[in-house]
């Protein structure tokens, strides 16, 4: 079933992200192709297949947790371009 320019829409308004047309036109076409890879996943047979979390050998690479003290609101706000008392000023995602 092919994504319509409405579903497209959809996905958009909960990712909270504005798209033009031509936009939404090129991300239809981008979701289409990766659903059909997922089609294609699902026409797999994985009867009989073990249920595995890491197919390498992949070992715990996690470092230990340390208490650090932070570096404080006047060196994290030093490079903003644009602050507010002690807090980010940023621009709305949409309008």
């Amino acid at each position: 079933m092919p994504l319509t320019p409405d579903d497209v829409a959809h996905v958009a308004l909960l990712a909270r992200i504005g798209l033009s047309v031509d936009e939404q036109e090129r991300l239809r076409a981008q979701l289409e192709a990766i659903l059909d890879h997922i089609r294609a996943l699902d026409a797999v047979g994985i009867e009989g297949v073990r249920e595995t979390a890491q197919v390498t050998g992949l070992v715990n690479v996690w470092r230990e947790d340390s208490a650090r003290p932070s570096i404080g609101a006047e060196a994290a706000l030093r490079n903003a371009p644009e602050t507010d008392g002690q807090y980010f000023v940023v621009g709305a995602i949409q309008e």
